[in-house]
């Protein structure tokens, strides 16, 4: 591979696991599904404040039409995903707040809107403008507002962290992304590089994924780094080192303290779909409309990538996507160690999903046993953390230590619950433990 080096990281994370990959659509090419008849597209989709609606009922809207505005500086915009008329203005709640959702009917031709063309960029803060204008949201799950993380005017900030991780089994959104839209891809990171000014650029992409290896070993060698500045890392296949602090500290061996942002230790981090996004809206005007969603899981009766409009209920997805098997009993959008359980098929398809598991019933579910103190949890934990003595201190009751156990540190990846030989849930005590904590306080 010439004389280019491909990087190591700098530091190793405590714990991660080495789960089985099952990436059963790696070579897969992604479908584009047709618009459904109807789409529900949520005014909250992201962390932050909910958009405010800009339609109305009985407006005709367009492909990438504005249909709610960002409301405040931590907030996102939302745009039509297909053609048609608004049906309703509905509220709906969704992580316990009472949310505004438009519900459009499709009229099949997804018109684009005739407003849409590129974005002129030639600062960093056109750069912030254009993640606003397009609404996009960190696309890798945590659904953070992007145009809030380009916004940051610091000169400490000298690292940009490509995060191209995806260690969650199932999942290959991202690396499909590498594959099919490569040209997006390198053409995002050396303009954010440009725009941004920051001293290097690593790409950080796990051993397993070769040929998105491959792929983005010519980012790191284009003629454009003139500076050899842009670095590709190939990180450790463990589980979960796609996580934001990991990666920071995997790439830099620098730690983001609880209640910190990367910037607060001189990085950006940015989700590799997210990169491409950009670029594609920067160059087209087409801003965030629709998303690559893996279908897959022991109940998927064909495993593949589909690229969705946002808004689709996932009960439409799995049609089209060719089914379920009949001993379906789990549906959970996103992946089997940090996805959230579905209760209704109804739910849709938002920005910051990036699939649909779909697992069979269990042979037998497995009994939850008293914690026999074998430390397993802490050993994979990657912040270090004791999610047994969490445990044992939020059943006594006992807050003053919880207080001193820094589980606001705790990222909430599932690796305690997975090793744990009782199979107690330490992934749910350590979340209400939190809970608890903000609660008394």
């Amino acid at each position: 591979m010439g004389k280019e080096r491909i990087l190591r990281p700098i530091k190793r994370i405590h714990g991660g696991m080495f789960l089985p990959h099952l990436k059963n659509t790696a070579d897969t090419e992604s479908v584009v599904m047709p618009p459904p008849n109807e789409v529900r597209i949520p005014m909250l989709q992201h962390i932050g404040a909910p958009a405010e609606p800009a339609v109305k009922v009985g407006d005709k809207v367009f492909v990438g039409t504005l249909i709610g505005k960002a409301a405040g500086r931590v907030s996102a915009s939302v745009h039509s995903s297909v053609s048609g008329t608004v049906k309703a203005i509905e509220q709906i709640t969704s992580g316990g707040r009472d949310i505004a959702c438009a519900v459009i009917e499709s009229d099949g031709l997804m018109e684009k809107d005739p407003s849409l063309k590129p974005f002129t960029v030639q600062t960093a803060e056109d750069i912030a403008a254009a993640a606003a204008e397009c609404g996009l949201v960190g696309l890798g799950g945590a659904g953070f507002p992007t145009s809030v993380k380009l916004s940051v005017k610091d000169s400490n900030i000298d690292t940009l962290i490509i995060n191209g991780a995806e260690c969650e089994p199932y999942i290959t959104s991202d690396y499909r992304e590498c594959i099919e839209n490569y040209n997006d891809v390198i053409n995002g990171v050396y303009l954010l590089k440009e725009k941004l000014g920051v001293k290097r650029v690593i790409i950080c992409i796990e051993s397993n994924k070769e040929k998105a290896i491959t792929k983005l070993y010519t980012v790191a060698t284009d003629e454009r780094d003139t500076d050899d500045t842009v670095k590709l890392m190939q990180l450790p296949t463990s589980y979960p080192q796609g996580a934001e602090k990991v990666i920071i500290y995997s790439a830099t061996g620098r730690f983001v303290p609880a209640g910190k942002l990367p910037s607060d230790v001189g990085c950006i981090v940015m989700n590799i779909t997210s990169v491409a996004t950009l670029y594609r809206f920067i160059s087209t005007g087409m801003p965030l409309v629709s998303k690559r969603i893996t279908v897959d899981g022991t109940a998927v009766k064909e495993p593949k990538n589909v690229i969705v409009p946002i808004g689709t209920k996932i009960s439409d997805l799995l049609d089209f996507a060719g089914g379920i098997k009949d001993d379906a009993a789990e549906i959970i959008m996103g992946g089997p160690m940090m996805g959230v359980d579905v209760c209704d098929k109804d739910a849709v398809i938002e920005k910051r999903n990036n699939a649909v598991t779909v697992m069979s019933e269990r042979v037998k579910e497995p009994e939850t046993g008293p914690c026999i103190h074998c430390g397993r949890c802490a050993g994979v934990c990657p912040m270090k953390l004791y999610p047994s003595m969490v445990d044992a201190a939020l059943n006594h009751g006992a807050f003053d230590k919880l207080k001193n156990m820094n589980i606001n540190y705790c990222m909430e990846c599932g690796s305690c619950s997975f090793v744990c030989p009782a199979k107690r849930p330490l992934t749910q005590v350590m979340r209400l433990a939190k809970s608890e904590l903000r609660r008394k306080a």
